[in-house]
């Protein structure tokens, strides 16, 4: 008889794809009096996540050396964002979004100064939120939705913030963040 983490593996693969597609995004960090995240509303007309909240980013194309290339690259086509006034400081671990992509989050500072051009292609709208905000639990809404890909009820993590709504993979990627910043010390 298989055991309870059997079964749960077994549940959750059916969720992914075999073979993800890789990708990359920018979880751009303004330098501000009080630091922001800046992230994007996707245009509605775009054949993956439509008008979601997001950060820019996107495949890993051949000619990136790196993720950290392909977000930089990613967050220049999309929003204009120029990446000599972004500091990458790390990565997160990568987040397997039931859409088909493995997407590797790529923190960076922002500093200010900057100009953003957002591609009307791709972006709809660019926004910053106080990090206080996002690592505030009290703006954290648990949600359940139904997958439009298997049909099964999947949990969230609802941020909303004015008229913007925060959830899915760019939620799970900032709860990520959440949890490395404001884990415990190890001995």
């Amino acid at each position: 008889m298989p055991g309870t983490w059997d079964r749960a593996a077994a549940t959750a693969r059916h969720f992914f794809p075999a073979h993800p597609t890789a990708a990359a995004v920018l979880i751009p960090l303004v330098e501000r009096e009080e630091l922001t995240v800046l992230l994007t509303q996707r245009a509605s007309q775009l054949r993956n996540h439509a008008g979601q909240v997001s950060f820019p980013g996107g495949r890993i194309e051949p000619g990136d050396s790196t993720p950290e290339a392909a977000a930089l690259r990613e967050a220049r086509e999309e929003i204009g964002l120029d990446g000599s006034f972004v500091s990458v400081i790390g990565y997160l671990p990568d987040h397997l979004v039931i859409t088909g992509f493995r997407v590797t989050p790529v923190v960076g500072f922002v500093r200010p100064g900057f100009t953003l051009k957002p591609d009307p292609a791709e972006v709809e709208d660019t926004f910053e939120v106080p990090l206080k905000f996002i690592f505030d639990p009290a703006n954290h809404h648990p949600q359940r939705r139904r997958s439009p890909f298997t049909g099964e009820e999947v949990d969230f993590i609802d941020i909303p913030y004015g008229s913007h709504n925060i959830w899915g993979a760019t939620s799970g990627m900032l709860m990520t963040l959440y949890r490395v910043c404001t884990a415990p010390e190890l001995p």
